[in-house]
């Protein structure tokens, strides 16, 4: 029976299991080392144990920190009609790798 939990990390929430790799908005520390995410709820496959946070639990997701990189460009433009108005900038998103070690 495997265990899923709802956790939340740079504003956005993402549903986990144990040994799930997920990408997130970028995490303030070093390579091979351990985060803790906040909990907001945690259930079973089937369904049976349910526990939701009021916001949170009290219990915290255990992750350890894979790699830190970069997401693909965006080309941001902005345009005016009819003024002769361009600007052209690029962005890239700075993100984390982590894995799920214990729920």
């Amino acid at each position: 029976m495997a265990k899923y939990a709802v956790v939340k990390t740079g504003g956005k929430q993402y549903l986990v299991k144990e040994n799930d790799e997920i990408i997130v908005e970028k995490i303030e520390s070093k390579p091979a080392s351990n985060v803790e995410l906040v909990k907001l709820a945690e259930f079973d496959d089937e369904k049976l144990n349910l526990q939701l946070g009021t916001p949170v639990l009290k219990e915290k997701v255990q992750a350890q920190i894979i790699s830190q990189l970069k997401g693909d460009k965006l080309r941001v433009a902005k345009f005016k009609a009819k003024v002769r108005y361009r600007k052209v900038r690029g962005f890239r998103a700075r993100l984390t790798k982590i894995r799920i070690v214990k729920i």
